[in-house]
């Protein structure tokens, strides 16, 4: 099983503390050791089937967020403590920004976790935020300006829940979504929208990456 980065330095502190709770009580050791199982099976990394095409999800979890942002329409998916936290690109493109800003730490399903701490990877057209949620604070941005990254493609992951936004691209609407709030979405397969049909059907133009 692929774990993502950084598991192992959330997991060590149980694995080293195992044997010494084993010296006190069996059951104690035990639970270290499967208190460290737990960690490393939240960070799991499974390989994805991605589309060719469409806007896919960033994260594995539940829709939670829809509403327009000016000209632009952003969705956000609720990671569970279940789902897998590993993050992926929902377009290709190039990374233009990634900024960190410090925040709150309200539950991720609640409207008040748009002011928490997060993540923005600006790609120009369209952006990824990674939201941090009461119990998690660790987000974990894999990639940097100047990256160009595959629709699909590993881009980061958040340690111990919260949530993913995707700011989509101009000149995709309501309308064009494949999915609903509250339906379940799984990273780099579920498509969200078909971007191509949508721009096509418009004749919206891609907007050029900011210099």
């Amino acid at each position: 099983m692929r774990i993502a980065s950084h598991a192992w330095r959330y997991a060590a502190p149980a694995f080293v503390l195992a044997p010494v709770a084993g010296l006190l009580s069996p059951i104690a050791g035990v639970a270290a050791l499967a208190l460290a199982g737990l960690v490393l099976v939240f960070h799991r990394d499974p390989e994805r089937q991605v589309p060719s095409s469409g806007i896919v999800a960033p994260a594995d979890g539940r829709v939670s967020v829809v509403r327009r942002e000016g000209e632009q329409l952003r969705v956000g998916i609720y990671m569970g403590v279940s789902d897998v936290h590993v993050n992926r690109a929902p377009l290709a493109g190039t990374v233009e920004a990634v900024t960190h800003s410090p925040g709150a730490n309200r539950p991720a399903f609640s409207k008040d976790s748009d002011h928490n701490e997060n993540v923005v990877i600006d790609c120009g057209a369209f952006s990824i935020v990674q939201i941090a949620g009461a119990f998690a604070r660790r987000i974990h941005p894999a990639v940097e300006p100047g990256d160009e990254i595959a629709r699909g493609e590993r881009i980061g992951h958040i340690s111990f829940g919260s949530r993913v936004d995707v700011v989509f691209p101009e000149g995709i609407e309501r309308e064009d979504l494949d999915v609903r709030k509250g339906e379940r979405v799984v990273a780099g397969e579920t498509v969200l929208a078909e971007y191509e049909e949508a721009i096509a059907e418009r004749g919206v133009q891609r907007r050029a990456p900011r210099e």
